[in-house]
């Protein structure tokens, strides 16, 4: 067993961790297509090898939220580190759509095993150092954390690429090989740095826990239907989810739409996306201050709206320079939502089923991100990019009102707490 960690020794781990889970990532986004395609796949081959990302994603996520609960946080994490070194090896020596398709679903393995253990780790291992841990914070930081990390791995990446041929290696496969080096120091800083106070040891406890799973999914079922306010916040993804789909996959199209030059527009892409990574970052630095003076539900419900302006500011602005600052407004929103709305999921539940509670609010985000891609770009090719986003901004609004039930709970709470001191 290892000795608890304090408070602060939590939250310095948990940033560290969370570097290196996103500095690999923003250093393969550049190249996730772009490689494939150099390799002679059709987009229509790359999409179809790319969606079975999304489908293992969705059929895994439940069950393995409810292993990292009953298994353990650093066990889920260690193998997601396995799985995902395969995937990224077998991505960068694949040459044919099948070898890609498998490396893709592998990534999506990997990424069902490690939504949520981190985070769930990070918040038992605080509050157990101290009860009244102002958690938001440590979220709102781990948020400012990806960011930059996302926007520095793919700058590393253009210039990575800007290098050109090394040796045997190809101007694109440098980024992915340096990946591959920095999720190896992520996988042994796990192991290092992510210790848990568990009873279970051993291979055959270890193996009797897992068998807890099927119990540890059914009992945040449970929890998820026996609670209207968890209800709403996770269905807040589904709303959160279709929107995505404009943001992330229209701005491009809305750009070549402006200046009438596909070639322009994805030169004008790539610093933009690195720019609304440090916005990202911004916003989630931002986001303790305002819960402080509004509360985090009232500000989670004011995100919605605003990132919905911010979105129909994309599809409304003529320019280039309207719709990049409306797009980099539109990610600084998004990362100051996700540590207010994590921090109202974490306050729904206690310690053994936290990581399959933050399963099952990614869960709800996938079906919907898949059809809010579906909709939306069928609306952008049969009427306009510009209509297709003002029906995402619409959404992304709607979701707003399901915070209130979060939101008169941290009211009630709060007249509790100042009745008690008194």
């Amino acid at each position: 067993m290892s000795a608890p960690l304090t408070r602060v020794e939590a939250h310095r781990r948990f940033l560290v961790l969370t570097a290196f889970r996103w500095l690999p990532v923003g250093l393969l986004v550049p190249v996730f297509v772009l490689l494939p395609l150099e390799r002679g796949l059709s987009l229509s081959e790359i999409g179809l090898a790319a969606s079975l990302q999304g489908l293992v994603v969705l059929a895994l996520e439940l069950p393995t939220g409810g292993l990292a609960d009953s298994l353990g946080r650093r066990r889920v994490l260690l193998v997601a580190g396995v799985v995902g070194l395969v995937s990224i090896a077998l991505f960068l020596r694949a040459q044919e759509p099948a070898a890609f398709a498998v490396a893709f679903a592998l990534q999506g393995a990997y990424r069902a095993l490690d939504s949520g253990p981190l985070e769930a780790w990070y918040v038992d291992a605080s509050l157990a150092a101290d009860p009244h841990t102002p958690i938001e914070r440590g979220l709102s930081a781990s948020g400012v954390v990806l960011g930059v990390a996302i926007s520095a791995g793919a700058l590393a990446s253009g210039g990575l690429i800007a290098l050109g041929d090394l040796g045997p290696l190809d101007a694109l496969e440098l980024p992915v090989v340096v990946s591959l080096v920095i999720q190896v120091a992520g996988l042994l800083a796990v192991a290092a740095l992510m210790t848990e106070v568990r009873a279970t040891t051993g291979l055959r406890a270890g193996l009797r826990a897992a068998g807890q799973a099927p119990r540890a999914i059914a009992d945040g079922v449970r929890l998820l239907r026996g609670s209207r306010v968890l209800m709403a916040i996770v269905a807040v993804e589904l709303f959160w989810g279709f929107g995505m789909a404009a943001f992330e996959g229209l701005f491009p199209v809305r750009l070549s739409e402006i200046v009438g030059d596909a070639d322009l527009a994805a030169a004008i892409t790539g610093p933009a996306s690195s720019a609304g990574w440090l916005a990202s970052a911004a916003g989630a630095a931002c986001m303790p201050w305002l819960g402080r003076r509004i509360g985090i539900a009232p500000s989670a419900a004011l995100m919605r709206v605003v990132q919905g302006l911010a979105v129909a500011g994309m599809g409304f602005f003529a320019g280039v320079a309207g719709v990049v600052a409306a797009y980099l407004a539109c990610y600084a929103i998004h990362g100051a939502s996700n540590p207010a709305h994590m921090t109202l999921l974490h306050r729904q539940v206690d310690g053994p089923n936290r990581a399959t509670l933050v399963s099952v609010n990614s869960m709800a985000a996938q079906p919907a991100g898949a059809l809010g891609v579906i909709v939306l770009t069928s609306i952008a090719e049969g009427v306009s990019v510009t209509w297709a986003m003002y029906v995402a901004a619409v959404v992304l609004a709607l979701a707003a009102p399901l915070y209130l039930p979060a939101w008169r709970q941290e009211r009630d709470r709060s007249t509790k707490s100042e009745l008690v001191s008194r």
